[in-house]
């Protein structure tokens, strides 16, 4: 455990470089120290398994690794070692490499209710190209979306619709509508309203919460009757719920689905897949008319297929996806015993399922609170643990989790000090964390 006064000097000179010459300091809003205590936002070394390094030398056990992309931990060493073989081989030619075959196929054994797939480097290529496919195909303009689902694409057809719109034609954002997940009377409505105008309905399959009984295959049933394509956002779901993703865990068949994230293990693959007929239409073998579908420089480098690869052979042969679950299950169920424990269990909210755990931190009226995850992210971080959701890696181990409830504990015994004064300020040490999408800087 790290001192009260907890203080970061090279990560803080590491930030203003960072700052001075990346716009935010960071490649993801999601990674900017503004999701941070104020001068705690520590500078990565390195990372190996379950643990990262910051440039101060401190270790911490690492929750959400990679924005939840590094589920087996780090530098995996089936992993590394795919990787390393194929890059002494080169990485990308002027033709296809034969690992782009051997690649699809273990894909489409893996995700066996796809047909045909295309890698691409990041989920909002697969997710936008997904989009357009569905609007090539029905020939109509708007994109339904789950309005209660936060990122799907850096792309305008999504970014028009946050906070952070800035540069987006409003043409553009008045293409795409929104529908609240698990109601399926409010999305019949939208699809009637505008009827024979839009071409897909897309969402992420699951997420905090299970899909209500016979909701997914409700969606498939509606997407039939009204002529669009339904498409699963799987960048989270896939091999966090199973290795065939959410689809292949609640038997529900979409029309389009991406994955990324943990298929490269950290490694920059994403794959767009989905009914050979629609997909098809991105490629040669058609009478109709051309769809540029995805067409990237770097789509298919090598090591990031060797690494994809690689995952899903650890996934099969050690039973990953089970292992996150029981991870998960024993680090929520401590959380939550260490928050009752401390008087604070309605406040310290644990939600998700086991694989993919978030937390909810909540004031003395049982409001969400941005001043009391400050203070319970400083006290975390001065504890030793790094964790903007609780989100585990496989690489985690018993004694990790203890010492995470451990540290909780204590984050607890601050919260509790704060919630009896109604006043958290004294232990936020500066500025609050900020959401990700907001107008101002």
């Amino acid at each position: 455990m790290h001192s009260e006064d907890f203080q970061l000097p090279r990560s803080r000179a590491a930030n203003e470089r960072l700052h001075a010459l990346i716009p935010g300091g960071a490649h993801t809003y999601a990674k900017g120290d503004d999701q941070y205590p104020e001068n705690l936002a520590p500078v990565i070394s390195h990372g190996r398994g379950a643990h990262v390094w910051d440039v101060d030398g401190n270790r911490y056990i690492e929750y959400g690794s990679g924005l939840r992309a590094v589920s087996l931990g780090h530098a995996h060493p089936r992993v590394t070692e795919a990787v390393r073989r194929e890059i002494d081989r080169g990485s990308n030619f002027v033709r296809p490499s034969i690992v782009e075959a051997e690649a699809a196929e273990r894909f489409l054994a893996t995700v066996p209710t796809a047909e045909m797939v295309k890698f691409a480097k990041n989920g909002s290529d697969a997710t936008t190209a997904a989009v357009r496919l569905a609007r090539a195909v029905t020939g109509r303009r708007r994109v339904a979306l789950c309005a209660d689902h936060p990122f799907f694409s850096t792309d305008d057809w999504f970014i028009g619709t946050t906070p952070m719109s800035a540069g987006i034609p409003a043409s553009t954002n008045e293409l795409t509508v929104a529908f609240p997940y698990g109601d399926l009377a409010a999305t019949e409505e939208l699809l009637t309203r505008y009827q024979d105008d839009i071409a897909c309905l897309i969402l992420e399959p699951a997420t905090h919460s299970e899909p209500p009984p016979g909701y997914l295959a409700g969606l498939r049933e509606l997407a039939d009757r009204h002529g669009c394509v339904l498409i699963f956002d799987e960048m989270i779901t896939g091999f966090r719920w199973s290795e065939a993703g959410a689809q292949g865990l609640y038997g529900v068949v979409p029309d389009l689905s991406t994955f990324g994230k943990a298929l490269g293990n950290g490694f920059a693959v994403s794959a767009l897949a989905g009914r050979r007929e629609l997909m098809e239409r991105g490629g040669l073998r058609h009478s109709g008319e051309r769809v540029f579908l995805l067409s990237t420089t770097h789509g298919a480098e090598t090591h990031s297929l060797a690494a994809a690869m690689a995952v899903q052979t650890v996934y099969a042969e050690e039973g990953v996806t089970a292992q996150l679950h029981s991870l998960g299950e024993r680090l929520a169920a401590g959380v939550r015993d260490a928050a009752a424990g401390m008087g604070v269990g309605e406040h310290v909210v644990v939600r998700g399922r086991a694989s993919n755990l978030v937390f909810a931190t909540l004031d003395e009226n049982g409001q969400p609170s941005q001043e009391y995850r400050t203070l319970f992210l400083r006290r975390l971080l001065a504890g030793g643990v790094l964790a903007p959701s609780f989100v585990v890696s496989s690489a985690l181990t018993d004694a990790d989790i203890d010492h995470t409830v451990d540290a909780v504990a204590q984050a607890c015994a601050v919260y509790r000090k704060a919630l009896d004064t109604a006043d958290p300020t004294p232990w936020v040490g500066g500025r609050p964390v900020k959401p990700v999408f907001r107008r101002l800087a």
